[in-house]
């Protein structure tokens, strides 16, 4: 492929991620299912949860099969996946565990095997712009359901619950399929023509390529396991729960909510690649710690907001938040382990994460559903955040023990150094 077009197959990254993305839009469907099935908040609650949790599982699948198989393969893979168990999902009227199983056990396997292509490969193509190409390229997740929750609503309304799940299905992995087309990994050892990191670059990431195994041996990696694990714990538990909030808090309509989850996506692709941005230019450990600032915040206060626009305000960035981690985090390994194996390094991260993913939002349901309210799980994500904003500050990048020991002998020459007087 001419290096001129990494930049379409940026644009066919984005796509790829929308269709996947999609998925955020399950609170669209947490009402209607409740009302028609007779199913508990938590019931519900916990299809979307399986799907995060076979997300988190099969992402390092997707990192593994990469390594053997075409990023094309994969990804068109990954969208039947994805689209085919949406669809299967249509046929889950009074059968919970089939829902679960289609939506939740092989629709989460689709969206964890295609959400590591384009990170691992796109961060490949632009060596000069890790932490904007990967925002860019998960925004297109974080953004999916900026189109899905409105088309979900409209069509369960005017087509039917069930259906609506076959329609969506075979939309997703119609575009899954065209986009995963373009995927593919540069020539080995190339980088843009003329350029060079520089020296906050190279400060700021390893000094060689980690394997898989080497990256586990670190405690780096499971730091950044966890920075990304407590961001989506909390901010997962508003993100799935997003349309009965504006409901139940700021008073919405049902088609109110839907529009505003809608836009809370479009918060969620923007944060992704706002705080990439953001640590490109300062660093990724800085954006984390600022990020983590802004969500302590407003988690403590966001129970005592009433108003609907200033609830819509809040929860957009909240999620803006929520949706940074995931900008920032493929570039952070990418910088700590270097890119040879980030899809595999990276998509491991995601099997922790996953364990999040589902206590997290599981506790905050159920939080809500004992206590009638969302104040005592709001405390509860504030509290483990505000504990959480030590790690940013005390994490760096592995170094080999020659690249160390250089570092610290140049060090201790540069202290000893005396200035010369002029004569």
């Amino acid at each position: 492929m001419p290096v001129s077009n990494r930049w379409l197959m940026a644009v066919a990254g984005v796509c790829l991620q929308m269709a996947l993305g999609a998925a955020y839009a399950w609170s669209v469907f947490r009402i209607p299912l409740s009302k028609e099935f007779g199913w508990s908040i938590t019931q519900v609650t916990w299809t979307f949860l399986i799907s995060w949790f076979f997300l988190g599982l099969s992402a390092y699948l997707g990192g593994f099969m990469m390594k053997r198989k075409h990023p094309r393969v994969v990804a068109m893979t990954a969208g039947l996946l994805w689209g085919g168990g949406v669809s299967l999902a249509s046929f889950s009227a009074n059968k919970l565990w089939w829902l679960y199983l289609t939506y939740g056990v092989i629709g989460g396997t689709g969206l964890g095997m295609g959400y590591v292509v384009p990170i691992a490969v796109l961060v490949k193509w632009f060596p000069d712009r890790r932490g904007f190409i990967t925002g860019l390229a998960v925004a297109g997740f974080g953004a999916g359901a900026l189109f899905s929750a409105p088309a979900a609503a409209w069509l369960i309304q005017h087509a039917g619950l069930m259906p609506t799940f076959a329609y969506l299905g075979v939309v997703y992995a119609s575009v899954a399929l065209a986009a995963g087309a373009f995927m593919q990994n540069p020539p080995e050892g190339w980088k843009p023509e003329g350029w060079t990191p520089s020296a906050s670059q190279i400060s700021q990431r390893t000094d060689r390529d980690y394997s898989l195994g080497e990256a586990l041996r670190t405690w780096q990696w499971w730091a950044i396991c966890f920075l990304m694990s407590v961001n989506t714990m909390s901010g997962l538990s508003i993100v799935t729960q997003a349309s009965p909030i504006f409901q139940e808090m700021g008073k919405a309509s049902v088609a109110t909510a839907a529009g505003l989850v809608g836009w809370m996506a479009l918060g969620n692709g923007a944060g992704r690649i706002f705080w990439s941005w953001v640590s490109d230019l300062t660093s990724r450990k800085a954006a984390f710690f600022m990020m983590y600032l802004v969500e302590v915040f407003l988690f403590w206060n966001y129970h005592n907001i009433h108003s609907l626009s200033l609830l819509a305000a809040a929860t957009f960035l909240v999620v803006m938040c929520y949706g940074g981690a995931y900008g920032i985090t493929p570039a952070f390994a990418a910088d700590y382990f270097g890119p040879r194996d980030v899809g595999s390094i990276f998509g491991l991260m995601m099997v922790p994460w996953a364990f999040a993913a589902v206590f997290g939002p599981l506790l905050f349901a159920y939080l809500r559903q004992l206590n009638g309210n969302y104040t005592q799980a709001l405390y509860v994500i504030a509290g483990v955040m505000t504990a959480a904003l030590l790690l940013p500050i005390l994490i760096s990048p592995p170094r080999s023990r020659k690249s160390a020991e250089e570092h610290s002998t140049g060090a201790a020459l540069e202290a000893e150094a005396e200035p010369i007087s002029p004569e």
